[in-house]
């Protein structure tokens, strides 16, 4: 698969990785063994970027993450994972000592000595103004317990606000075909300042995928059920902040565009892999075959005018209005 890389950080990642939030918790129910299975299905096809956080299932996901690398020594793996869900959110919270807690946690939760990428996990907006805190970010590269640091933002504002600092070697923010607005600013001043873009959210909560009707019927442990506006956290994370009946309506126009021998997922991922600025793609996998078919994706060739021309329009008629002013 191919690989870019970080600019700031000069380390690789290929073009798709894997996002393990539903290995932790909020999308159902995920055993151990079949955890373990989606993330050898991932390395097996190239995938060389795992995304994970400290709370996603309380460590889970790290643990395990660090269970199956135990097991592949052979891998070489970048791993990210994130911080600063586990208190209340609040711009005090974020200082030093936390952060040195934090960062313990997760070490040990990933058995390793020094952290790939801690990214900040969509703090409160003042959290990317702030010198302090970008100055404690550097503290811990210098005491070697993060080789590097970026953020996770929920709006295009907060992203630009991050990339302006010299020190934030990625920004995660949340980018599909449902959600096109860092477009516009977001991906050309991360790609001139050499900030690494990693794009989740990328089938915007399985809406891209075309499985899903106004019928469908989601568990009651998953965001898609409990957080649909906003409930426990910001409701841009769920359907990209979609209303549901019309992103239903929108992704099966957008799935009859797929080409012959793409599925509507694979086109989603295609869309992302062709912008410019984009450094890896995070779709996550609740089973082997998505993690293999997400993956199968980087080889497909390239979309054409014309398709991209069609989501634009799907995008401007549909889905534009109910998003661009929030995020």
């Amino acid at each position: 698969m191919d690989e870019r890389t970080f600019g700031r950080l000069g380390q690789q990642a290929s073009v798709v990785g894997l996002g393990t939030w539903q290995l932790g918790a909020d999308w159902g129910d995920v055993d151990d063994k079949e955890a373990l299975s989606v993330l050898e299905a991932a390395a097996e096809s190239g995938v060389t970027f795992f995304d994970t956080a400290d709370v996603y299932g309380d460590g889970r996901s790290e643990e395990t993450i660090a269970t199956f690398l135990r097991s592949r020594p052979d891998l070489h793996v970048f791993v990210a994972t994130k911080m600063g869900r586990r208190v209340e959110q609040i711009p005090q919270n974020y200082v030093l000592d936390n952060f040195r807690a934090w960062n313990d946690r997760s070490r040990r939760n990933l058995g390793v000595d020094r952290l790939d990428l801690v990214q900040l996990h969509c703090p409160p907006t003042p959290v990317y103004s702030s010198d302090e805190v970008f100055d404690a970010l550097d503290t811990l590269v210098a005491e070697e317990r993060i080789a590097a640091y970026g953020v996770s933002v929920e709006t295009c504002e907060e992203a630009l606000t991050a990339i302006a600092r010299p020190g934030v070697a990625s920004v995660q923010i949340i980018f599909n075909a449902f959600r096109m607005k860092p477009l516009q600013k977001v991906l050309p001043a991360a790609q001139e300042a050499g900030v690494g873009i990693i794009a989740r959210v990328p089938l915007a909560s399985g809406l891209l995928s075309g499985k899903y009707t106004k019928d469908t019927v989601f568990p009651e442990n998953d965001h898609r059920t409990y957080n649909r506006h906003g409930e426990s956290f910001d409701v841009g994370e769920t359907f990209s902040g979609v209303d549901y009946a019309t992103g239903v309506e929108a992704a099966a126009e957008f799935s009859a565009l797929a080409p012959e021998g793409y599925t509507p997922a694979q086109l989603a991922l295609r869309w992302i892999i062709q912008q410019p600025g984009v450094t890896t793609v995070i779709p996550g996998a609740r089973n082997p075959e998505q993690a293999r078919a997400n993956a199968a994706a980087a080889a497909l060739p390239e979309l054409s005018t014309e398709t991209l021309a069609a989501i634009q329009d799907i995008y401007d008629r549909r889905i534009k209005d109910q998003v661009e002013s929030r995020w």
